[in-house]
C-alpha cells in the first residue's frame, strides 16, 4: 500500500512525513494514474512503483541539501518529478515547475490546485527561453532524466544564483557524462561539489545525484538557442 511504503521509506531516509503529506501523495498518485490512461505522463505504473520510483526517489534529495524555504526550479519536470514530490514533503519551499509540453503543465496545474499547494508556478516554456527575471534567481535547480549533463548545465546553471546549487539526478553509470560536462560546468560558472549515490528505500535500485555549486555569474551569452545547444554542446 502506498501509505505504508511511504511511511517506511521516509523513515529509512530519516525524513518527517505528516498526514497532510500522505494524503497529498495519495491524491497525486491517483490523479497520475487516471491521467496516464489518456496521456503519456510516465512509464512507471502501479502505486507501489509510483511510491518508490517517483516519490521516494525524489524525496531522497532532501537528505542531500537544505531545501527549507528555498526557491526551487524543476527543469523538464514532466509529470512533476522531482519538484512536485519535493514540494509535498517540504511545503515551505517556493517552486517553479517548468516543461516544454503544454499538456503536462495542464496536468500539473490541475494537480497542484487539487492538492491545495501554494507558491507553485507551473510554466510552459523551454529553459533556454525562460524569462530574464529568472536568471540567477533560484537557490536550487533540479532535473531528472532530461538530457546529458553538459546540456543540462547550460539549461540550468544560468537560473541558479551565485552560491546556489544545481542538482542533476542520474543513474549510477554517469562517469562518462561527468567527464564530458567538466568544460560546460567551468564555462557556466559552476563547480562540481559532490557525487552522491543513494539507494531508493524498499528497493536495490541505486541512483546518483550530481551536485554543482554556482561559483560565479554565468556569462550573458548562455544559454544559447536550443538548435545551437544541441548541435554544439559545451
Amino acid at each position: 500500500m502506498l501509505e505504508e511504503i511511504l511511511r517506511s521509506g521516509f523513515g529509512e531516509l530519516s525524513l518527517p512525513l505528516d498526514e497532510t503529506a500522505l494524503r497529498r501523495y495519495r491524491l497525486y498518485a491517483d490523479m497520475l494514474e487516471e491521467t496516464n490512461k489518456v496521456m503519456n505522463l510516465t512509464a512507471i505504473e502501479g502505486e507501489d512503483e509510483v511510491a518508490r520510483l517517483h516519490f521516494l526517489d525524489s524525496a531522497a534529495l532532501l537528505t542531500l541539501a537544505d531545501f527549507r524555504g528555498a526557491r526551487v526550479i524543476d527543469v523538464g519536470t514532466g509529470a512533476g518529478f522531482p519538484g512536485l514530490a519535493l514540494k509535498i514533503a517540504r511545503p515551505d519551499l517556493s517552486l517553479v515547475l517548468l516543461d516544454s509540453l503544454d499538456k503536462r503543465i495542464g496536468f500539473l496545474k490541475e494537480t497542484c490546485e487539487a492538492l491545495g499547494l501554494e507558491d507553485v508556478a507551473c510554466v510552459h516554456t523551454r529553459a533556454e527561453e525562460a524569462p530574464k527575471a529568472w536568471r540567477g534567481a533560484f537557490d536550487y535547480a533540479v532535473s531528472r532524466a532530461v538530457a546529458r549533463l553538459n546540456v543540462l548545465c547550460e539549461l540550468c546553471l544560468p537560473l541558479v544564483k551565485t552560491g546556489g546549487l544545481f542538482i542533476a539526478m542520474k543513474g549510477p553509470d554517469h562517469a562518462g557524462e561527468l567527464r564530458e560536462a567538466k568544460n560546460a560546468v567551468r564555462l557556466l560558472g559552476g563547480e562540481i561539489e559532490a557525487e552522491e549515490d543513494y539507494r531508493i528505500p524498499g528497493t536495490e535500485i541505486r541512483h546518483s545525484a550530481i551536485l554543482i555549486r554556482k561559483k560565479a555569474d554565468t556569462p550573458p551569452k548562455y544559454p544559447r538557442r536550443w538548435a545551437q545547444i544541441k548541435k554544439q554542446p559545451l
